[in-house]
């Protein structure tokens, strides 16, 4: 009789599929152990991860002091003021039962869902929502997630608005998103790039800089877990199942300052003293932004709100690097 796999080996085996992406098959060559018993493992160790780190590794601020500490870190680490987090969203590609036909095709001819999420300015996910449809226009899945329902009904419990120093004015505490989402009063998202005078530039520039929190937090985790690089073969709840776990794996080791050092590669490393937090994403072809938002009307509010950021960020906000970074992007 074969004996039992050990707890120890069955985190491993999850672990390495999630982190390689081989095929079951391929793991069975290493590891030994059927394709079909491996499919079992991960399945029922991904079941325990979710139940044991869920409520404790990922959880959107729930008072307005705690959506004013992300705020803070944001203006600490990537000089935006106001800032509660950088929305993005990826699609993840699987490949869906036949009978499901063209169900889940994105605009890009892939199958997919969606992974949306919010990140603090220390690339830990506050917010996900994973499996809307791949063929969903990028502003219906926000619209229609947890978070958007708050966004677009304004009932996310926010500080009040507040004079930022230097500057006499009183600005709310925003998202930063890029041209895929909708401008509201809570959500910005850059000037159109046409005929930009070099204020909107520099706005553009500065709410740039504060989204790659979420663009960088994309690139880790598919670094580090690169079964989100694959054409995932399995149904739709172990797809969404998957992308969770290594959600909330992610948030797990980014926030232990044991594994925070060999977690975050050092091209991602944090420094809010000039233009170097950058990292273009490495993430493949099976992962991709959301498609972006045409023909979209703001509020005047949010208009307005906007505006003002700008008149921030090229007066008292306004730091060196950013006309360094502009006359860069002129080459």
């Amino acid at each position: 009789m074969r004996k039992a796999i050990s707890p120890r080996d069955r985190l491993s085996v999850t672990l390495r599929y999630l982190a390689t992406g081989n095929t079951f098959k391929d793991l069975s060559y290493s590891t030994r152990i059927a394709p079909n018993t491996i499919s079992s493992i991960v399945r029922s160790t991904l079941a325990a991860i979710i139940q044991i780190l869920g409520p404790r590794v990922i959880n959107l601020p729930s008072t307005a002091d705690e959506w004013e500490l992300v705020g803070h870190k944001f203006e600490m680490l990537w000089n935006f003021p106001h800032c509660i987090g950088s929305l993005d969203g990826k699609h993840i590609n699987f490949r869906p039962a036949r009978k499901e036909g063209s169900k889940f095709r994105n605009y890009k001819g892939k199958d997919s869902i969606v992974l949306l999420a919010l990140v603090d300015a220390e690339y830990k996910f506050l917010f996900v929502d994973i499996g809307m449809n791949g063929r969903m226009h990028d502003s219906a899945v926000f619209r229609e997630s947890p978070l958007g329902n708050k966004v677009y009904s304004n009932t996310l419990p926010l500080p009040f608005l507040c004079e930022v120093p230097g500057f006499n004015y009183k600005l709310p505490y925003v998202i930063v998103g890029d041209d895929a989402f909708a401008l509201k009063p809570n959500l910005l998202k850059p000037y159109p790039s046409r005929g930009l005078t070099l204020d909107k530039r520099i706005f553009n520039y500065r709410l740039s800089r504060a989204r790659r929190t979420v663009e960088n937090a994309f690139g880790i985790l598919a670094n580090r877990w690169k079964v989100l690089l694959s054409t995932i073969p399995l149904d739709i709840d172990m797809v969404e199942t998957i992308t969770y776990a290594c959600v909330l794996l992610h948030n797990y080791l980014i926030t232990k300052k044991i594994s925070h050092q060999w977690y975050v590669p050092n091209n991602y490393r944090i420094s809010n003293n000039s233009n170097t937090n950058s990292h273009e994403e490495q993430l493949s072809e099976h992962q991709y932004g959301l498609e972006q938002q045409t023909g979209n009307r703001s509020c005047n509010n949010a208009l307005e709100i906007r505006d003002k950021f700008c008149e921030y960020f090229n007066t008292a906000g306004a730091v060196p690097f950013q006309y360094s970074a502009i006359e860069m992007g002129n080459r």
